[in-house]
């Protein structure tokens, strides 16, 4: 094996290979830096993702579940909160949905608003109490703010939207008047005067 020294190298020899090894530590450091970079990523998009799996994993657990046969349950997820809404054919089976999606690995929590014939049918009669009462008071408020209905008592009852009036007026012209009155508070159906009559003023 012949070996040169390093005297018997021309310069032009040592010039070219100092270039190479300058540009070979170039390209080796731009790659390196390349490859060093964070790769831009949506963290919404995973999150999307991750829901979209979670809704899939949950509805396929609910699927079949003898317990739910005859039940309507929509599924959402949200940063791995699943939302249950719909109905449910009694309170086990809607106790049964929500431990089924919490049951399902990554979800954080679930919002059970499923509904059953029972509480849907509370909650109706509730809003329409609720709302009955509201138009009495108002109605009641309206009637006393009036002019024409001061010293006179009016009785007012309301029955989902329908209005009664109880009481006596001044004339006929007063009845007319206070039928008017509780006709434009929001929420009444229709006013029954049938029960007022016409009487002198109380003073």
């Amino acid at each position: 094996m012949t070996t040169k020294s390093s005297y018997g190298t021309p310069v032009r020899y040592t010039l070219i290979a100092a270039a190479m090894a300058f540009g070979f530590g170039v390209t080796t450091a731009a790659i390196a830096d390349d490859a060093a970079a964070p790769q831009a990523k949506s963290d919404s998009m995973g999150a999307a993702i991750s829901d979209t799996d979670l809704t899939a994993k949950v509805k396929l657990g609910l699927t079949g579940l003898k317990g739910l046969h005859g039940s309507d349950i929509k599924v959402t997820t949200t940063n791995a909160v699943v939302t249950l809404d719909g109905t449910a054919t009694s309170s086990k089976a809607k106790s049964m949905a929500e431990r089924t999606a919490l049951s399902v690995d990554g979800v954080k929590s679930v919002d059970d608003n499923l509904r059953t014939p029972h509480s849907s049918g509370t909650a109706a009669k509730t809003e329409h109490l609720v709302s009955d009462t509201w138009i009495t008071a108002k109605v009641k408020s309206d009637i006393l703010a009036d002019s024409a209905c001061k010293g006179f008592d009016v009785n007012v009852v309301t029955t989902r939207g329908v209005v009664v009036l109880k009481g006596s007026l001044a004339n006929q012209d007063a009845i007319d008047h206070v039928k008017g009155v509780a006709e434009k508070v929001d929420g009444v159906k229709s006013v029954i005067t049938s029960d007022l009559i016409v009487s002198k003023k109380v003073g």
